[in-house]
């Protein structure tokens, strides 16, 4: 008899079934002309703004082939769109970059065909990958970033899931360009005109047609896949798009079965930003003119709206603009904010990317950004390899996120770094830089652990083997230099190269993650780094 965990889980997993099964039915229903093509077996993949289906297509020869079809949610707006597909077209195919292979549009509805990579999922094998195996998987990352940067593509959100790596075949493809945002002089037109946060609206002016490329294909037979219930003439009956499920990926499953991140999530910062009170008054006066019911006297619009708080005499309020702009307010180098500061506008900065992988000048908000945020975001999946633990920085906020990465780069170096692109960060205290190879050494548990080895906010997480022991048992002893454990580690970490890391690659970390983003090392000058000198560009 099943124990009533194993049938919850079974239950589960039947929903999860159910719910592919409706996702499957619901693309076939909206895109009609994709069950003419292909045949959808499954679904691979789910993002804030679009699903990843694995399809297979019967090629003229007679073979069949896998392909990705990912198919964009229908308020994602036309431009965006039309330049994720020419990041895909003109950088795409080469250099570890995932092409097109076709596309096809039914009005708001539009489904990317890319070629399929079987691949392994990064929280599966950062803690088995060895040395040598990091050399060629970041070798590759690094060849990837610098053949986009070329073209002026700012990816922006460079992490291990959207650059697949097939362990087996050595196969690389960096994905997903949905966030891409380009550079002042680059060779994508439509990025030209694309704002880098994502944009929200009616896709059905998109002029993309359907494309099959250079490749052939034949229709499938009948038996395979029927089509479409209403893919003949009639046209399908309009029903809203299915409610979004909350349900376990193949990643998210994963990450149970990996060591937790070195930061946890416990959010000391959780003030809501207040909304400037101009915002507020400009909202309460619609009309041109008001009448005031008080004094009887009309009130024009275009005056100024009252401060604040008034003041508990009858004296009349100094008014805001006392101090001019080019002045600083009594709140600055402090850590607090005042009403002045309050009171004006929010700065904006583009901050697209994933949670974890922002570069510095992201997180505070610098309005010019280039291509040095994807190898802040490389420099961090250098970090995980290293130190064996992913995901490394895990915030619930971007001043959270800020405080992590004080904490490995010292505090000093990210106030001095902070100048150098027009921001002032104030830190409550002192927090030395920290040594990268001390550092990664500690957390993948081949340097002992001492005491003063790590900071108070690591310690937690210093010895991988603490993390799998119950929470109520005694600190388990870690065995001596001479027991039979300590040489099975030895003799394992000796033969994936983990005792024997050289120099070169933490000092590539060391450059990756430069808190200033102009001298940070770029993809083409890292890819000469003596890190890969045996490596042909």
């Amino acid at each position: 008899m099943d124990s009533p965990n194993c049938a919850a889980q079974n239950l589960t997993d039947h929903y999860s079934m159910w719910d592919v099964e409706m996702d499957i039915e619901y693309l076939y229903e909206v895109v009609p002309q994709l069950s003419r093509v292909f045949r959808i077996t499954d679904k691979i993949g789910e993002g804030t703004f679009s699903s990843v289906y694995l399809a297979e297509a019967q090629m003229t020869s007679g073979a069949r082939e896998k392909f990705a079809l990912k198919h964009l949610i229908p308020t994602s707006h036309p431009v965006r769109i039309a330049a994720e597909l020419q990041c895909l077209t003109v950088a795409g195919g080469v250099e570890n970059v995932m092409g097109v292979t076709y596309c096809f549009r039914k009005d708001h509805h539009v489904v990317i065909v890319m070629p399929y990579v079987e691949h392994q999922t990064f929280v599966d094998i950062v803690g088995s990958l060895s040395f040598e195996e990091l050399r060629h998987y970041m070798y590759n990352l690094l060849k990837a970033l610098k053949h986009i940067h070329k073209f002026g593509i700012i990816h922006r959100d460079i992490k291990p899931t959207n650059f697949l790596y097939n362990r087996q075949e050595k196969k690389y493809a960096l994905v997903d360009f949905g966030l891409a945002q380009g550079t002042p002089d680059t060779q994508i037109d439509l990025l030209k005109v694309v704002k880098s946060k994502p944009q929200r609206g009616g896709g059905s002016a998109v002029k993309t047609q359907d494309s099959l490329g250079k490749q052939s294909v034949v229709p499938l037979p009948p038996n395979i896949r029927p089509p479409a219930p209403h893919s003949s003439t009639k046209a399908p009956a309009k029903r809203p798009s299915p409610p979004t499920r909350t349900k376990p990926t193949k990643e998210l499953m994963g990450l149970c079965k990996a060591p937790r991140s070195v930061f946890g999530e416990r959010n000391l910062n959780s003030i809501n930003p207040l909304k400037s009170k101009n915002d507020k008054a400009e909202k309460l006066l619609k009309s041109t003119e008001t009448v005031d019911s008080s004094t009887r006297k009309y009130v024009s619009s275009k005056r100024r709206p009252p401060p604040a708080k008034a003041s508990a005499t009858s004296q009349k309020p100094k008014p805001a603009a006392v101090v001019s702009q080019g002045l600083t307010c009594n709140c600055y180098m402090t850590d607090r904010i005042c009403n002045i500061c309050l009171s004006r506008k929010q700065q904006v900065a583009p901050r697209a990317g994933t949670p974890g992988f922002r570069a510095p000048e992201v997180l505070t908000k610098c309005p010019n950004q280039g291509t040095a945020i994807d190898m802040w975001s490389a420099g961090v999946i250098l970090l995980s390899l290293l130190s064996g633990r992913y995901p490394f920085f895990k915030a619930s906020d971007d001043l959270m996120a800020l405080t992590q990465i004080m904490t490995i780069r010292g505090s000093e170096e990210t106030i001095q770094a902070a100048k150098k692109f027009g921001k002032s960060v104030v830190c409550s205290r002192e927090l030395p830089r920290l040594d990268l190879r001390t550092l990664c050494e500690t957390l993948r548990g081949v340097r002992p652990c001492g005491e003063d080895t790590l900071p108070a906010e690591l310690q937690a997480s210093r010895n991988p083997a603490d993390i799998q022991q119950d929470p109520a048992s005694p600190p388990r002893k870690r065995p001596s230099q001479g027991s039979p454990a300590s040489a099975k580690d030895s003799t394992q970490s000796g033969a994936s190269g983990w005792d024997s890391v050289t120099d070169e690659a933490y000092d590539l970390l060391d450059r990756l993650l430069d808190l200033n983003p102009t001298t940070r090392i770029t993809a083409a000058e890292a890819l000469l780094h003596p890190l890969f000198k045996d490596m042909s560009v």
